[in-house]
């Protein structure tokens, strides 16, 4: 057995309980502690004189101790441990809490490195609780601190202590993963060197090429695994569609649709009828535009021509909510020509979704609408000719693929309204043919945009009353639920490929702004959305919002992808600064969907050159496409991955360095890399590439008959 393979507690100091906290983090083996990446790093080499500390943020200070540590107990309960150093700007007195200790391994004469926050009380100042490293002439000390994702049970100290450990007993079985033409030819680091500095990055110089060379493994595992999956659709049939005529489904819609409409069902419609035969190569194209750009009736002139057909239809959204809005707009629709559609979802009760569940595997359902629950193992289909996913960018290709090998014989189709820079796509989208919807219907409202500081709280509140007044209803997005206390806040931090953090301002929840508008607006109803409600909840209050019976709703991004309300005419997004340029783009395309006046307003305080011309940007252009680019090269491509995991269901894990990246041409490079090696070996089936297809096999889960 490799030692990457060992189990955690084989570990020093992991025994059951952290054993446990660590499998919250799908840590199980040595080998996965190693991929589980720092998020950020402490950058305590910038060595600060004491005269210019800071109350408010974390750092370090390099201080000769002059005193000897004394503690003395207080209350009978907390001991506290005091001692003064110095440096050549001033003293100050450093304290601990219930760690005599100290008084052990800090002696008079020493010299350390501490690490903390200055506090002020009645005029004295001193440092309490610093970290503690002591300085040696023969041995420097880094000047990088790596920071974890953590688990409730788990610090970053024992993170740090259990990595060195991993990395001291596995650094012999980093075995290369890249054939060594390949890493030499976009001069990357060895698997080996990008491991271990990662976790232990010297100074940003060895960070920068670790995290560039973990980058692009993840880039390339994707283009490789997008591009295998293509190669086998092509080997896959699915049912021929022989009559592909829309006109009745386009008659008894109330609008006429646009040129890029007409052109993206045109493209459906071939890719449907392809073959001379019963049966076609199965269609995998992608629909990409801007919200309101109409791609919900793109996919329904498929569904109509696959129920038409004989076949059943799947279509799979990421929320609840945005299931609910499709099966609202979707079935009376297509009941008008006889067709029954069903909803399933994680809150469907247990009673209807056996019986749903029965129909759709009798045959008895044309349509079934739903979440993940349409991938339960549980969910046959009786005659599936064709599977629809909405918000690609939030289900990743392993899902994709559970729910078509439930559908074998079924072709795919499948949205996004995050348009994807082009770099991006061809390392994500390897596997499908794309339709640009780059026209909007007519009549479709250009939302006006303003940034503003905090200072025009007064007028924008007036905003809001006025346009309540006018009969219209409003928007208010936050990027948090409740305030927290968040460390990186409070210290000097910077990420992978050397961007520093810019200092944010204080951060307004949305529990405190829904009680601030709930007390500023007496005479209007104010609600409060968030993920953490039960669906139900939401559910009911994002109804009672399209049905006008709530003016104010104050919300987390669990709106992004929403209900459509017409007559929602303003969206306020506070802590703009907090958002990547591409969600900021989805959240203004919740208003302006129906014929009153629209308005974004972004609401921030940051000071930083970076967050300013971020903000300012969508002031300027309503061109997702243009704003995608940009929120690629400014923020790398963690709106369109998911930097926690979640944004790309069941794989934005994977794309943990990636999603930092701001350079491109690693995408560009990663792409062409990907079709090199298939070129030369379409199935990576020869001996050098093992080692690169063992890590597909088991990182990405494509193996078995994914791929094959």
């Amino acid at each position: 057995m490799s030692a990457l393979d060992l189990p955690v507690t084989k570990l020093t100091g992991i025994g059951k309980v952290k054993a446990e906290a660590f499998g919250k983090l799908s840590i199980r083996t040595v080998g996965d502690l190693l991929l589980h990446f720092p998020s950020r790093y402490e950058n305590r080499g910038l060595i600060t004189p004491l005269r210019d500390g800071s109350l408010t943020m974390a750092q370090s200070y390099v201080l000769t101790v002059a005193t000897p540590p004394r503690s003395a107990r207080i209350g009978g309960r907390m001991t506290i441990t005091k001692f003064r150093a110095f440096d050549d700007s001033g003293t100050i007195e450093v304290t601990y809490f219930n760690q005599p200790y100290v008084a052990d391994r800090i002696h008079v004469g020493e010299t350390f490195r501490f690490y903390g926050r200055l506090t002020e009380k009645k005029g004295k100042y001193s440092l309490p609780s610093p970290t503690a490293e002591l300085v040696l002439p023969d041995r420097p000390l880094p000047a990088l601190y790596a920071v974890y994702p953590l688990a409730a049970g788990l610090n970053n100290n024992t993170m740090r202590a259990c990595v060195a450990q991993a990395l001291d007993l596995a650094h012999a079985a980093l075995c290369e993963i890249l054939p060594e033409d390949i890493r030499r030819a976009y001069s990357l680091a060895t698997y080996a060197y990008a491991i271990e500095n990662i976790h232990r990055p010297p100074d940003m110089a060895a960070l920068d090429r670790a995290a560039r060379r973990l980058a692009f493994d993840e880039m390339l595992e994707s283009a490789l695994a997008a591009r295998l999956m293509r190669a086998k659709q092509t080997r896959v049939t699915a049912q021929r569609m022989a009559d592909t005529d829309v006109s009745p489904l386009t008659a008894a819609l109330p609008f006429a649709l646009t040129g890029a409409q007409k052109r993206t069902v045109d493209e459906i419609c071939a890719d449907l009828a392809r073959g001379k035969s019963a049966d076609a190569p199965r269609m995998a194209r992608i629909i990409v535009g801007d919200v309101g750009s109409g791609k919900t009736a793109c996919a329904l002139a498929a569904i109509y021509i696959a129920l038409k057909n004989g076949c059943q239809a799947v279509l799979m959204a990421p929320t609840e909510i945005l299931a609910a809005q499709h099966f609202a707009d979707i079935e009376p629709t297509l009941a008008r020509f006889g067709y029954t559609t069903e909803k399933l979802t994680g809150s469907t009760g247990a009673a209807e979704k056996r019986r749903i569940k029965a129909a759709v595997a009798a045959g008895d359902c044309d349509l079934v609408i739903g979440t993940h629950a349409l991938i339960e193992d549980d969910v046959t289909f009786a005659r599936a000719g064709l599977v629809v996913c909405d918000e690609q960018h939030r289900f990743g290709i392993a899902q994709r693929a559970k729910l078509l090998a439930a559908c074998p014989r079924a072709h795919m189709l499948v949205m996004s309204a995050t348009p994807i820079p082009r770099t991006l796509s061809l390392v994500l989208m390897g596997d499908l043919d794309v339709s640009r919807l780059d026209e909007m219907p007519p009549g479709r409202q250009k939302v006006d945009t303003f940034f503003v500081d905090s200072g025009y709280r007064a007028r924008l509140n007036s905003f809001i009353e006025k346009q309540v007044a006018a009969g219209g209803q409003v928007y208010v997005v936050c990027p948090a639920i409740e305030p927290a206390d968040d460390d990186a806040d409070d210290c000097l931090t910077v990420s992978a490929f050397g961007a520093a953090r810019e200092d944010t301002p204080p951060l307004r929840s949305a529990t405190e702004v829904a009680d601030a508008l709930r007390a500023r607006f007496p005479q209007f109803a104010v609600e409060l959305v968030h993920g953490k409600l039960r669906p139900a909840q939401k559910n009911d209050i994002m109804t009672r919002f399209a049905a006008g019976e709530i003016q104010i709703l104050v919300s987390t991004t669990v709106i992004e992808v929403g209900i459509n309300v017409p007559n929602a005419s303003l969206m306020i997004v506070e802590n703009a600064e907090r958002f990547g340029l591409s969600q900021l783009h989805q959240l203004r395309g919740r208003v302006g969907r129906g014929t009153r006046k629209s308005y974004c307003v972004l609401v921030s305080d940051a000071k930083g050159e970076n967050a300013e011309r971020r903000l300012r940007l969508m002031t300027k252009t309503n061109d997702g496409f243009v704003i995608a680019d940009e929120d690629l090269r400014m923020r790398g491509p963690g709106d369109f991955l998911g930097t926690d995991g979640a944004r790309q269901s069941g794989e934005g894990r994977y794309f943990r360095m990636a999603a930092m990246c701001n350079d491109p041409r690693l995408f560009e490079d990663a792409t062409h890399a990907a079709e090199t090696l298939l070129a030369a070996d379409p199935q990576l089936a020869g001996e050098r590439l093992a080692p690169l297809r063992a890590r597909l096999d088991a990182v990405l889960h494509y193996g078995g008959d994914t791929m094959n």
